[in-house]
């Protein structure tokens, strides 16, 4: 698995890289095809605090945890342990799902997202981000697999069994809705 890590507020050493790449590669061994995998890691600083965010996209979904510790190794280790227990918990129920429907099993990295700073005055809206998002066919479980690994409040798909354009998202009470477009 290819990384790319990136450090704010602090300095990515050699031996905070190996590390890192060290740790990732326990990873390799849940995949089929680790050449295509990226895992982009975030590493930031903030008041004696260190925050390690790792995202993995891929085809069909896409990884992701974070944590907050005083020691980078630390924080890096609860990353990786959550990002395990995450493919654990969803990689049979997802792969079932994919060999359901027909699905590739080839994992392969998704466009990143577009960061875009528009010409701004002050009677109008700002928008300081815009994401492009690959509307993929699942059923409304999945849906909800996917917002809970990210760890969204809502998600965005196409649904396989009515095959709209879909929103899925936490309610106040914790429990989930369902959004269709016409």
């Amino acid at each position: 698995m290819k990384s790319s890590i990136r450090g704010v507020n602090i300095e990515i050493t050699p031996a905070i890289r190996e590390y890192i790449e060290k740790k990732l590669s326990k990873l390799d061994r849940y995949f089929d095809n680790t050449d295509l995998l990226e895992a982009k890691v975030n590493v930031k600083v903030n008041s004696g605090t260190q925050k390690v965010e790792v995202t993995i996209p891929m085809k069909q979904m896409v990884l992701r945890a974070e944590e907050r510790n005083t020691d980078v190794y630390a924080a890096m280790d609860l990353v990786i342990d959550k990002l395990e227990r995450q493919v654990r918990k969803h990689k049979t129920k997802v792969n079932r799902k994919m060999r359901e429907a027909s699905y590739s099993r080839e994992f392969v990295v998704i466009p990143q997202d577009a960061i875009q700073a528009p010409e701004f005055e002050e009677d109008e809206l700002e928008i300081v981000r815009t994401k492009t998002v690959d509307l993929k066919p699942m059923d409304v479980e999945e849906a909800i697999l996917q917002m809970n690994m990210l760890g969204h409040n809502f998600y965005v798909f196409k649904n396989a069994e009515t095959d709209l354009s879909s929103v899925v998202y936490v309610r106040n009470d914790g429990r989930y809705g369902l959004i269709e477009a016409k």
